[in-house]
């Protein structure tokens, strides 16, 4: 009798056990502000995790920042910072742009937290030990930007194959991880199952990569200083993709005393990137796995492109669109529209303004907006919001089958996302909005209150509003905030946590009150006007204009007006440069000692360029003396030296006339 109960109890837990479903975003490199291009891969990842979570899955969803490398250490040189001061800022700019967008994550990710860099030391050291990573020379092609090695066959035109971007001759002692051992595995995985999809970037890993022959991978630096040492060779800095990668394991605790979620996760789902990574997590993330004899990823998915003028969204290349002002104007409902409707999920897409105000006048406000208007103003006004289920033999034809085609609805947007087709499962959602406005068309409320058809128009209303309701279910993953006003407050309904009731006919009566709309229809004309001004401000508030000869010039920039307050909450002092040299590792920073008057300061400055150490000492310049301190490449910097800067963009100190203390006004 004990054994059948424990036998049943058994059963009754695996019954209320829900499914796992663990889903991530890359985790953004930390070496400036984001945009949409990476909103649309965090944007895409809530989606699917939050209608997973509805859909009865016990979600784990992760994001994150990769924070070590040569780009991040010279990033926050350029900038007067210490790298985890650099670093600390990106994270939480990144973390709230993130909880402007509604993001959803479980877990968020930091390559300086100290879990992850033990684990990834530990990770190191086991394939050391293993003999897949071994030391020895590197020589051959270097991409910065990407950080990536490459031999001369894997170029393409000479150049970067992931970025485009031009390469430079390198040679340096390197631990290398044994990637050939592992080719074959890594050939069948990608040929033979549907671990990397869509199919096309499997033919780009293939011809590319796979055919050309996989050579062992640089995992170590020696060049810069900022990240992971090897615990058993310090001079060495482990590499990006080795401390990187496993993010995805470590986040859920491998490697510490606690992987309690990694047995309940782990292996991953799905991880989710822009195509220029899926080498790293198609070739590179499965070997090392396969060393570590820890289960394979289920799918890797990478998708296309934002492209910006024909040209893929950058940082570095400057056609960003921020996201922040985007939704400040627009709301984030509509923002999150655009990027999980207008591109196919896995090709490239072209962002413009013109595009994104229309999606929003199209779809957004005339479909969804006014179906929600109209209806809820008819139901208020024919019958004071208590609209109720009509009888069985109420219902024509025509009102079956639009109640059949929305019951169908929750199957047809599950199928899709399971591929994941986004924005195949929001065209099917808005095929029914599009019918439901049909439907109004169709039967004419008005006509029927006039004639006085009460049976009739109850009906008609109960339709639509149930047909709303059904909707703003299944659109509750895409677009978080107007569906849930939908159902507090035009249907008076609890919002729902699932789709168990996607079914037509569910609701016996509804209460329904008026609610402010989305939007308000956009004037596309001066809203493009209005983000063309912005893009001018955002971009150091250089307007254009044609001078002679048709030349383009640009006016100097005019920064926001401050008060007299403002200026003297700002110590500026006369200091003599009393010893000045060079910091070793940095080529664009000089460090020197100065007399302010009252006491010597450390100052490090970006200034290499354009002075010999030799040619500062003794001259006089202008220091902000109430700066915070801030540590450059392991030096305290205890002020900032003003500099001037002309059209070809090198610094020139300021040299005030006066002695060491004189304050400058």
């Amino acid at each position: 009798m004990i054994i059948l109960n424990l036998i049943g109890r058994s059963r009754l837990m695996a019954k209320e056990r829900k499914k796992t479903f663990y889903i991530t975003t890359p985790i953004y490199y930390a070496s400036g502000a984001l945009h949409i291009g990476h909103c649309y891969t965090t944007v895409c990842c809530d989606a699917i995790a939050r209608f997973k979570r509805m859909d009865g899955f016990d979600v784990y969803y992760l994001t994150g920042t990769d924070e070590h490398g040569q780009k991040v250490q010279t990033a926050a040189a350029e900038r007067g910072l210490d790298p985890q001061a650099f670093v600390d800022g990106l994270a939480d700019r990144i973390k709230a742009l993130w909880a402007r967008m509604d993001i959803s994550n479980d877990g968020f990710i930091r390559t300086t937290d100290a879990e992850h860099e033990k684990a990834v030391a530990d990770i190191f050291t086991r394939l050391y030990e293993k003999g897949d990573i071994y030391k020895s020379k590197y020589t051959g092609k270097y991409c910065e930007p990407c950080e990536s090695f490459w031999t001369e066959s894997q170029l393409v035109d000479g150049k970067c194959p992931d970025c485009g971007r031009e390469v430079k001759n390198a040679e340096e002692e390197c631990y290398f991880l044994r990637v050939s051992k592992y080719a074959d595995r890594v050939r069948k995985l990608l040929t033979e199952t549907d671990f990397l999809q869509p199919e096309s970037r499997v033919k780009e890993m293939v011809n590319n990569f796979i055919d050309k022959g996989l050579g062992d991978l640089a995992v170590t630096r020696t060049s810069f200083d900022w990240g992971i040492k090897v615990p058993f060779d310090p001079k060495h800095v482990i590499y990006v993709w080795i401390d990187a990668l496993p993010n995805y394991i470590t986040a859920l605790g491998y490697g510490a005393g606690d992987k309690s979620k990694f047995d309940k996760y782990w292996p991953c789902d799905m991880h989710v990137m822009a195509k220029e990574i899926v080498r790293f997590h198609s070739i590179i993330w499965p070997t090392i796995l396969m060393a570590l004899d820890i289960p394979l990823p289920k799918r890797v998915y990478g998708h296309g492109w934002i492209l910006f003028d024909g040209d893929k969204m950058s940082k570095s290349k400057g056609n960003v669109v921020d996201p922040f002002i985007l939704t400040d104007r627009y709301g984030v409902d509509a923002l999150r529209y655009y990027l999980l409707r207008a591109m196919p999920f896995g090709d490239d897409m072209s962002y413009t303004n013109e595009a994104l105000l229309s999606a929003i006048n199209n779809d957004v406000v005339n479909d969804l907006g006014n179906l929600v208007r109209r209806t809820l103003a008819m139901s208020r006004q024919y019958f004071d919001g208590k609209v109720t289920k009509p009888a069985a033999g109420a219902m024509t034809a025509d009102d079956k089958e639009f109640g059949e085609r929305l019951t169908a609805l929750v199957g047809e947007v599950r199928a899709d996302m399971d591929k994941p087709l986004i924005g195949k499962a929001l065209e099917k959602i808005f095929g029914c909005i599009d019918r439901a406005n049909k439907y109004i068309d169709l039967n004419k409320p008005w006509a029927l209150a006039k004639s006085g058809e009460t049976e009739r128009l109850n009906t008609v209303i109960y339709t639509l509003l149930e047909a709303i309701r059904i909707v703003a279910n299944l659109l509750l993953p895409f677009l978080t905030k107007y569906p849930r006003r939908i159902f507090e407050g035009g249907l008076g309904l609890p919002v729902p946590a699932d789709f168990k009731d996607c079914a037509f006919g569910k609701t016996k009566s509804f209460a329904t009150s008026e609610i402010e709309p989305i939007l308000n229809r956009l004037d596309i004309k001066k809203e493009l006007a209005e983000l063309e001004k912005i893009a001018d401000e955002q971009n150091g508030g250089k307007e254009k204009k044609t001078g002679a000869g048709g030349k383009t010039e640009e006016k100097p920039e005019v920064k926001k007006e401050i008060s007299i307050d403002d200026f003297f909450e700002t110590d500026l002092r006369v200091v003599v440069i009393e010893k000045c040299e060079k910091v070793e590792k940095a080529k664009k920073l000089l460090c020197s000692t100065v007399f302010d008057g009252e006491r010597r300061r450390t100052i490090v400055s970006g200034i290499a360029n354009a002075y010999k150490p030799e040619e500062l000492v003794g001259k006089t310049a202008a220091l902000v003396a109430n700066l915070k301190p801030a540590k450059l490449c392991g030096i305290v910097s205890e002020g900032m030296l003003l500099c001037a800067v002309g059209e070809d963009g090198t610094p020139r100190l300021i040299h005030p006339d006066g002695k060491a203390g004189d304050k400058i006004c």
